[in-house]
């Protein structure tokens, strides 16, 4: 019926290209002009059009530059007003993108057709010369293939790729110039393998880097993102725009701050997420690498924005006690366990057998259930399930015990130690395993959760016991509960660890390390580990090094990430399939473009076997076949494992080849580049978002093209397409033909009951083989099934991280006003009503006068004077009002008194010291907490410390809510677990977690309000006389995190007595002690710079290495003296 309206009406990929043609015929037109001019005066006309967006532009632009000088040039304008000269701001900003993309749709043609008569000149020229300017000079200082003589400039049309000399040899098609003008509306631009995606973006990313606000360029592999910035480089260079690879530079350095300035940014999309996270955490605006998010495209954008999309983000740190663990302590009891089962296993499959083979198929269903609940992935389970109605009769027992809300499956599960669900990727132990697993004479419930709300209230009601029985009663049960619940939770994770992970398909072992293999493109993720201590468990399993436990710095997922953007679009060769999702969440249009010549590949019904062992046979006699007729032969394998065994099995029949997979990645380039020549047999594990072309030699297309040969189907048809589209680029001819067993995964877990029964009743045969678009539909339908079931966990994914998100963007956005400090004031003062508020409110919903006037002391510092009559009378609102008032006043008073009092000090050091001190390190105290805190020296003095005040209040500010932010992450990485528990009592996670994870928030807001206040309120600086002051070094501490090189450390020490730099506990209501404290400069020590360090005692330890006293250092214990 689709098709039939389609016939009439066109499809809606027709009527977009028949929408977008116009714009085409204006950019060709635009470009015939363009073929009469000189190369000067073809580099002049994007002067003109940058000229045109800048003049379009400028009124915009002009209000907000006196919106900005307006703010710096008033510092005391009323808060008020303040807040609306901030929102009036905001405001033009959205406008200016509005205004900006209607001037950019409008020089469109023009802009488009100067990069492809670019690209002409280059292919048909050696050199172009043109009259040097100041970027001519700077590029050809870095850049072989630009000369400058004279007052010339020579452009060469040769240049290194990814390491490799390449020759220009492109000019833009006319589809390739529809994929730009879709790319640029910010849409999904599905063209076919070998179309020039890489090209097709030069377009949108010339346009829009006129407008200097950074165009990303997102690709899925750090070879691709090198290669195409150095690929496409001149082509931009040429007109002076400038173009950077954020991979090619360490994260959080000078390098790649300066590559975000370019104009055209490539990058993984892992590196732009984890700078992002990063810059969350920077502690300076010079320690930004990122400029705003304003337009993204994303190659291969199915395999960023899809597969990569269930895995979130997340850079994190050391905890306390990470080492500890119990793997190790447990490992014995699981192999136990797990041996146990597959013994159970074997019986019950030998019990299935004997039975069934007797024809009491009723008694055989049973224990073939049960096998299969225990261990779906056996493989003589597997085997056998591929025989004649073996299938079929599991499926009709599975149902039975299915219905009525499964009510009979706890009699089927009864004699298992545990059961597994494949496809929910979960392990339940049930009590035989609990049982099997708690050694002799130890508690029976060692592995049991205690009931710990009923526990509780006994312990309330006891009589017998006084109150502080009653409270270490109490805390012992709680302390047993947390001991129970992490080791429940690490024999849960030693479970799947050894039946649902398998070496060589989900990870490998390179190095003595477990590596994750991505499951869509067969490439090792680096840096990535499994969450929640899987990870762990699985290094315990293969007996590799276990490493620490982490909490979580910083995450966000790679869909909240990119919808941060202004505009997004992207470019792949399958989209269509995913266009649902992509539009549901990202709110992006798949527009398919049509191929520059006719695809003529012959893509050929599934081949389907009864075994592996068969199937395997016959791939292995086509690849033998094909190879003599000269063709060359591409096996995709959708693991490492069968990539492996498919290599040795052509390794028997002696027949060359080159494996491509995650263990041979680095030869990537070098496999494909031989792949395209007669006879060459190239095995690789999934082909998706490779970026690479195999081209053929004449030969090889003389013989029939690039045979393409799956060995089995994956779980997502955009990856089986996307092997399938390595063959028959540009109109080249070839082949493809998936090879499929009753025993491969997707058919086992997902296959219709109705296939099952058509192959029993079709008695297949060993050897036999079936080929029936029936039989390729039917799979093809299961693969939507899998589909549809990822899609949704990652909705739900996306649902549990939205929670997160709003309130990421919230505690961000107030971290990014503390950082730049411009909004700062605003903040602060909102945090302090909303703190005399909550007190108020409380005060008086409880009517206790003395709280509300022991509050103001403990938290504001603040002797609230107020007698108990004006508390009763005053209503909520006067009464907030007034203490916030007075709290102000106190605050200001408090600030002016810390400003005179360290003025004289910071005069002598600039006598003393000015030539060579540029930071000053001053450290702040509350009388329980210190922070440091960093200001600039001379312009300290100029302002007479206001420069001082605005630089605590926003260290205090960062470093509160880095703090709190963290323990806030580990809070509702805890929910998020235990709301799971709620699907047993009938009720959704999801609506618990939302509720709950807010509550959790309103009490971190409130949380960081009240210590942000606090502080700034009590803060003063603990030192004596001028005379006393040294000056001492304080290094930048850097921690490492994971996931990628990460610098980040808490400013908060708790308090205490004694040590150097701990002020000791005091009162609220009492000013700090005053004590000998050292106003530090900021200078950098290397970690193998030698330094000289004084402890309180007066011992100084001369020329050690700065990294063996760097604890010392970062715990106030010891100072830099040299």
């Amino acid at each position: 019926m689709l098709k039939f309206i389609a016939k009439i009406f066109g499809t809606k990929s027709e009527k977009d290209i028949k929408r977008i043609m116009p714009l085409v015929e204006e950019t060709k037109k635009a470009g015939e002009r363009l073929t009469t001019l000189s190369n000067d005066e073809l580099r002049n006309e994007t002067q003109l059009i940058q000229a045109e967006i800048n003049a379009d532009l400028k009124s915009i632009d002009d209000k907000l530059a006196d919106l900005h000088k307006k703010i710096a040039d008033t510092p005391d304008m009323d808060i008020n007003d303040k807040e609306g000269v901030f929102a009036e701001i905001d405001k033009l900003e959205g406008e200016r993108n509005k205004e900006l993309e209607k001037v950019l749709l409008k020089v469109l043609p023009r802009a488009f057709a100067i990069v492809r008569e670019t690209a002409r000149r280059f292919k048909e020229n050696t050199s172009l010369e043109v009259t040097a300017l100041d970027y001519d000079r700077q590029f050809a200082a870095t850049q072989a293939n630009i000369k400058i003589e004279g007052d010339k400039a020579i452009w060469a049309n040769q240049w290194m790729a990814a390491g490799n000399l390449i020759t220009w040899d492109m000019v833009h098609y006319e589809v390739q110039i529809i994929g730009g003008i879709v790319l640029h509306e910010g849409k999904i631009a599905e063209m076919a393998t070998g179309e020039g995606k890489t090209l097709v973006a030069t377009f949108p990313a010339f346009l829009n880097a006129l407008s200097r606000r950074g165009v990303h360029l997102v690709t899925v592999n750090n070879y691709l993102a090198v290669r195409d910035s150095e690929w496409m480089a001149p082509i931009f260079q040429f007109h002076g725009i400038t173009i950077d690879c954020i991979d090619k530079h360490e994260p959080n350095s000078e390098a790649r701050r300066k590559a975000y300035q370019a104009d055209i940014i490539y990058g993984t999309n892992n590196e732009f997420g984890f700078d992002y996270l990063r810059d969350n955490m920077a502690r300076e605006p010079q320690d930004l690498v990122q400029r705003s998010h304003h337009f993204a495209m994303v190659d291969e954008v199915d395999s960023v924005l899809i597969d990569e999309a269930r895995t979130p983000l997340i850079i994190s740190g050391p905890i306390p006690r990470g080492d500890e663990h119990e793997f190790a302590d447990l490992k014995p009891r699981i192999y136990k366990l797990v041996e146990a089962q597959k013994k159970l296993v074997n019986e019950y499959l030998n019990s299935a057998r004997k039975l069934i083979t007797e024809g009491n198929e009723k008694e055989g269903g049973l224990p073939l259930f049960r096998a299969f609940r225990a261990m779906p992935k056996h493989k003589p389970l597997i085997k056998y399930l591929s025989e004649t109605g073996t299938k079929t009769l599991l499926q009709k027992t599975e149902n039975y015990y299915l219905q009525d809300n499964k009510r009979n499956m706890p009699e089927a599960d009864k004699p298992l130690y545990f059961i597994i669900d494949e496809k929910d990727n979960s392990v339940d132990l049930t009590e035989k395993g609990i049982d099997l697993i708690t050694g002799e004479g130890e508690d029976p419930k060692f592995f049991i959760l205690p009931e710990i709300g009923t526990e509780l209230s006994h312990i309330e009601k006891d009589a017998s016991l006084d109150e502080a029985a009653r409270f270490q009663k109490k805390e012992e049960v709680i302390r047993d509960y947390q001991v129970k619940s992490q080791r429940i939770h690490s024999v849960n994770q030693l479970l799947k660890a050894y039946t649902l992970f398998e070496k060589d398909t989900e990870y490998i072992i390179v190095d003595g390390k477990v590596k994750i293999v991505d499951e869509q493109t067969g490439r090792v993720m680096e840096g990535r580990r499994y969450s929640d201590g899987l990870h762990q468990a699985i290094e315990a399993k293969e007996n590799v090094k276990v490493e620490d436990a982490t909490q979580t710095y910083a995450t966000i997922t790679l869909q909240n990430y990119f919808r941060m953007y202004h505009k997004l679009a992207g470019m792949t060769g399958t989209a269509e399939t995913e266009a649902g999702e992509l539009w549901d969440i990202y709110k992006l249009d798949v527009v398919t473009i049509p191929t520059n010549r006719q695809a003529v590949r012959k893509d050929f019904d599934d081949l389907v076997y009864k075994t592996t062992r068969e199937k395997f046979n016959a791939v292995i006699d086509e690849i033998v076949k094909l190879t003599q007729e000269g063709r060359p032969v591409l096996v995709g394998t959708t693991s490492v494992e069968i990539s492996e065994l498919v290599s040795r099995l052509l390794q028997l029949r002696k027949i060359k080849h080159q494996v491509l997979n995650a263990k041979q990645h680095q030869r990537e380039a070098e496999i494909v580049a031989e792949a395209g020549k007669p006879g060459t047999v190239t095995i690789a594990t999934n082909m998706a978002g490779r970026g690479t072309d195999i081209k053929l030699t004449p030969e090889s297309r003389a013989a029939g093209g690039l045979a393409i040969i799956g060995t089995e189907r994956h779980e997502s048809r955009r990856v089986d397409r996307q092997l399938r589209g390595r063959s028959g680029r540009q109109g080249d001819p070839g082949t493809s033909q998936f090879y499929v067993s009753l025993e491969d995964n997707l058919m086992r877990m997902f296959m219709p009951e109705r296939i099952a029964k058509y192959m029993d009743r079709l008695g297949l045969k060993e050897g036999e083989v079936i080929q029936h678009s029936m039989v390729t539909s039917s799979i093809e339908r299961a693969q939507k099934k899998v589909e549809e079931n990822n899609f949704g966990i990652r909705k739900r994914l996306l649902e549990y991280d939205n929670v997160m998100n709003s309130q990421r963007e919230v505690i961000y956005k107030r971290r990014r006003n503390a950082l730049f400090g411009e909004r700062l004031e605003l903040d602060i003062l909102t945090m302090l009503f909303d703190t005399c508020e909550d007190m108020v409110i409380n005060a008086k919903n409880a009517s206790d006068y003395e709280s509300l006037r022991l509050n103001a002391l403990s938290t504001l510092g603040l002797d609230y004077e107020i007698s108990r009559e004006t508390f009763d009378k005053m209503d909520q609102q006067k009464l907030t009002d007034d203490l916030y008032h007075k709290a102000l006043d106190n605050y200001h008073r408090k600030n002016k008194m810390v400003a005179e009092k360290a003025l004289p000090i910071f005069r002598d050091l600039f006598k003393s010291r000015g030539a060579t001190v540029d930071n000053i390190m001053v450290p702040f105290s509350d009388g329980q907490k210190q922070i440091g805190v960093v200001a600039n020296l001379a312009k300290t003095l100029q302002t007479e410390n206001a420069e001082l005040i605005k630089s605590m209040e926003k260290m205090i500010a960062l470093a509160i809510i880095d703090q709190l932010w963290k323990e806030h992450l580990r809070e509702m990485d805890d929910l998020k677990q235990s709301v799971q528990n709620a699907v047993y009592e009938q009720k959704d996670p999801l609506l618990i977690y939302k509720f709950e994870g807010f509550e959790l928030f309103k009490r971190f807001i409130a949380k960081v309000n009240e210590d942000t206040i606090s502080f700034l309120l009590k803060a003063d600086i603990p030192v004596q006389q001028s005379n006393d002051v040294q000056e001492a070094r304080a290094p930048r501490t850097k921690v490492k995190l994971n996931e990628q090189k990460e610098e980040s450390r808490s400013l908060l020490s708790g308090g205490g007595g004694g040590g150097e730099g701990s002020p000791q506990q005091q009162q609220p209501n009492r000013p700090p002690q005053e004590k000998v404290m050292p106003v530090k400069s900021e200078k950098l020590a290397g970690r193998n710079d030698k330094v000289s360090v004084q402890y309180p005692d007066g011992k100084v330890l001369r020329d050690v290495k700065y990294k063996k006293v760097e604890d010392d250092i970062l715990h106030n214990r010891c100072i830099i003296i040299d």
